[in-house]
């Protein structure tokens, strides 16, 4: 029980690209469960992860911003990655290298995302206050 509050607390407590930077990180973990799942061709298994990872993508979907001009961009990779994946899941061992790719796609999304956040923090200036007049 003291496990269970500590996980939330922690993610109650975390900022906006922390959290997103662990959903990717999950998406990507789940990827390569199913990668290896398909390699072992445990279809439950594969279908499973896939399952988790299409759910954290169209999570991510819904919580994009459309009012910000990148989120049109996020979005189309968004769907291209969840049609890609629909498209291994159909052609099983056939299109198994797509998924390393997919996990690329997203361990860039996760960087970039990871890194755009340091810069932003690092930017801010304290500036002395003054009055004026």
């Amino acid at each position: 029980m003291a496990y269970k509050n500590y996980k939330e607390d922690t993610l109650f407590t975390m900022s906006p690209v922390e959290l997103l930077v662990l959903l990717y990180d999950e998406c990507m973990k789940d990827l390569r469960k199913a990668q290896i799942a398909l390699e072992d061709g445990d279809m439950t298994i594969f279908e499973e992860y896939v399952g988790k990872a299409l759910k954290i993508i169209r999570y991510l979907i819904n919580t994009l911003d459309m009012s910000i001009p990148v989120s049109n961009d996020l979005r189309r990779l968004y769907d291209y990655i969840i049609y890609d994946l629909s498209k291994v899941r159909a052609a099983g061992k056939r299109m198994s290298g797509e998924i390393p790719r997919l996990i690329e796609i997203i361990m860039d999304l996760r960087e970039g995302f990871d890194g755009a956040s340091k810069v932003v923090q690092d930017t801010h200036e304290v500036r002395q206050a003054g009055v004026v007049g």
